[in-house]
């Protein structure tokens, strides 16, 4: 994939627009300018520059609950080299025309547009997206591609696709931008800022979102990882543990053993996890019925997903069509592996019913 290179003697100052949404992740912001800082930092002369703005006001809440003033009003940013879309909690139903119409006149002018986390709905809901390459954070992937399935959706920390570009969120965020100065200055440059931040390796856009599923800091075994993936990649029709066994080339009791080594759980029970996970975005993210987020989460009857979902999540499935209040400040997103783990061992030192009942057939 070609990248449009910014050549510096050419162009002089690169200018990037940061354009945030209220519940925006302050982290990512503020990680990405970083990197233009102490390129500035680093240089004789003012390499960069950028400008924060938002279409809802210039003090701005952040998902944290930290409320952030901002530079200045949209139409009044100046014309720039690349346009970074920030959202969070919320970007998924987050509409507004006048950003979406200012976006597709910047994308006319032939500035780079950037979607960063969930700023991805909002591209696409300008148009700008159709027919491209895109990811944002792996626990979104399904629901966005759901609601957007002209997109090719892939789990990784970055895209670049012509002068569309998607990020996964997060400290990808920082990749991203090593990158996109790396291609402007130079690798040279690119890693004395790296170095400063303590961010090495670098990493490219294709590599994994996620490397410990949870687990801490400690390594999975591969066959327990490529049977996570094989887990995941089965959601709507599940596959069945000699299923994937034979697909792995290793015996049931082999695989069922180190699995629960490694992961602390069942092949089955690590599956129920993420299909209620995969449910849980669907319902927020999606319009479809909770009869069809069953199906497409691979549950044979609504009993079954009903009675699991409310057992895990604490709430009913119908509940979590609004998950996030627009009057809560800092949203939360339970439902961990380790809030999983722990109400398996619970349920087990209290001899109480399993997590599910036997799935109806």
């Amino acid at each position: 994939m070609q990248l449009d290179l910014l050549n510096p003697q050419d162009r002089g100052q690169v200018h990037s627009v940061f354009v945030v949404v209220p519940r925006f992740n302050l982290t990512t912001l503020i990680t990405m300018i970083e990197t233009m800082r102490i390129g500035n930092y680093l240089s004789s002369e003012r390499l960069f520059s950028w400008e924060v703005t938002s279409f809802d006001g210039l003090n701005l809440g952040a998902s944290n609950g930290v409320r952030v003033h901002l530079d200045t009003e949209p139409e009044q940013t100046a014309s720039a080299d690349q346009v970074f879309v920030l959202a969070s909690w919320g970007g998924e139903h987050y509409q507004n025309k006048a950003l979406a119409s200012w976006l597709r006149k910047r994308a006319r002018r032939g500035e780079r547009i950037c979607a960063v986390e969930l700023g991805c709905y909002l591209v696409a809901r300008a148009g700008l997206m159709d027919g491209k390459e895109a990811t944002t954070h792996w626990s979104w992937i399904n629901g966005f591609q759901e609601k957007f399935d002209q997109i090719s959706v892939v789990e990784q920390l970055f895209t670049i696709d012509g002068r569309i570009l998607t990020c996964a969120g997060g400290m990808a965020g920082v990749d991203l931008m090593l990158r996109l100065i790396e291609q402007s200055h130079g690798a040279s440059f690119s890693g004395e800022i790296a170095d400063q931040m303590l961010h090495n390796p670098i990493r490219k856009g294709s590599s994994s979102q996620r490397r410990t599923m949870g687990r801490g800091t400690e390594s999975i075994l591969p066959l327990v990882r490529q049977a996570m993936t094989l887990i995941e990649r089965n959601i709507e029709e599940p596959l069945t543990v000699p299923e994937i066994a034979a697909a792995l080339d290793v015996s049931q009791r082999q695989l069922e053993r180190q699995f629960k080594k490694h992961v602390g759980c069942t092949v089955v029970q690590f599956g129920l996890l993420r299909r209620l996970q995969n449910a849980r975005v669907l319902l927020i993210a999606t319009e479809l019925s909770v009869r069809e987020i069953a199906t497409a989460s691979g549950f044979n009857t609504l009993s079954h997903f009903s009675y699991s979902f409310s057992k895990f999540f604490g709430r009913r499935p119908s509940d979590y069509r609004e998950a996030w209040p627009s009057n809560e400040t800092a949203p939360t997103w339970p439902g961990t592996l380790s809030d999983f783990l722990h109400a398996l061992n619970s349920g087990e030192k209290r001899a109480t019913a399993p997590l599910a009942p036997p799935e109806e057939h």
